[in-house]
């Protein structure tokens, strides 16, 4: 089982991911941290992989790179890969810009099976990587009992919740096709982004709407 993500081989998210796992699977993650760089891949210069130790690898190029290597030259016998846990969400439409989903994507493209899996941040309060952790076993436990269809994969994002709230149920959902809000301030020189992702549009049903009410949602995917 490859781990990967978008944030780094050293990111909290992905030491959660290996502990909802227990141990089980080998790191191979982007070398420095990637967010939003979609499913870009690296063909015009070498790729330098580097081992830290029997379980984790860095690779300085991108979470797509990451699992082309990890499938083609270090383990060709892979079944599954998951990627994450990724600290932010990624829902609606975030699916095209995300380096955590284009990693499962690429493993999928290759002849296996994936998971992306995702928290969504609420500000200013931190994510509890413990929680997160026991979480992702629970869903894992789940998906890895479902059989799925050639071509899919799964995109699962956790909920942002207060603490002694109530444990978050997983909801089978549609992914939706909602953008995030596209708003930008000008200072004279530059236009900045300054979209809120808490404040997008959030069809009923969809996975938008079922994580920001607090539960866990799974959306199966396809190419």
């Amino acid at each position: 089982m490859i781990l990967t993500n978008d944030d780094g081989f050293k990111a909290q998210g992905i030491k959660a991911l290996q502990a909802a796992i227990e141990d089980q699977g080998v790191i191979i993650a982007p070398e420095t941290e990637l967010s939003g760089c979609g499913h870009q891949v690296t063909t015009k210069r070498g790729l330098k992989l580097q081992q830290h130790s029997s379980k984790i690898y860095s690779v300085d190029g991108t979470p797509a790179d990451c699992v082309r290597l990890a499938i083609t030259q270090l383990f060709p016998d892979t079944e599954w890969v998951i990627s994450g846990i990724n600290a932010g969400g990624n829902l609606g439409a975030d699916v095209y810009i995300s380096g955590t989903v284009a990693a499962v994507r690429e493993a999928v493209l290759l002849g296996r099976k994936g998971i992306a899996i995702s928290h969504w941040r609420k500000y200013p309060l931190e994510i509890d990587w413990t929680i997160a952790s026991r979480w992702t076993t629970k869903v894992l436990e789940t998906l890895f009992s479902i059989s799925l269809p050639s071509g899919c994969y799964w995109n699962v994002n956790l909920p942002h919740l207060e603490s002694e709230t109530d444990e978050p149920e997983i909801v089978f959902c549609e992914g939706g096709t909602q953008p995030l809000p596209v708003d930008y301030f000008f200072d004279g020189e530059r236009y900045h982004y300054q979209g809120e992702y808490g404040k997008r549009q959030r069809t009923k049903g969809t996975d938008v709407d079922v994580c920001f009410s607090g539960n866990i949602a799974v959306s199966q995917l396809s190419l």
